[in-house]
């Protein structure tokens, strides 16, 4: 698993290679996600990027969470939950139950692989 947040950016784009990825580094929109994708359905999508080195709780700023709030669908949350040797896929519309409970929120996929079906899997009407 990864250890910080670059590291897993560069985990997740060489074991993805089918979702063409762009980085945004953005400093004047805060809370914007990480990643824009485009998987081969022609189909963009969000994805914010989370590490959890100990515990439950996922830190969000309060930017993040606002802009999961008013853009709840075709956003999502990708989680390298380090405690628990795994990865999960959240839907962006899941924000508020994951600052009230964290890792304890049921995630739509928990390997890398599921998470990768299902991203490469979307479509306009997912």
């Amino acid at each position: 698993m990864a250890r910080n947040e670059s590291q897993f950016w560069y985990y997740l784009k060489k074991n993805t290679p089918t979702i063409k990825w762009t980085r945004i580094e953005n400093t004047s929109s805060l809370g914007t996600p990480d990643l824009l994708g485009y998987n081969s359905n022609n189909h963009f999508f969000t994805l914010e990027l989370k590490v959890v080195r100990s515990g439950n709780k996922i830190k969000f700023s309060p930017h993040q969470i606002s802009f999961h709030m008013r853009h709840p669908i075709g956003t999502y949350i990708l989680v390298d939950d380090a405690v628990r040797a795994r990865v999960c896929l959240y839907f962006g519309s899941q924000i508020d139950d994951l600052v009230k409970n964290g890792l304890k929120t049921k995630p739509k996929a928990e390997t890398l692989e599921d998470c990768k079906k299902f991203l490469d899997e979307l479509t306009i009407l997912t």
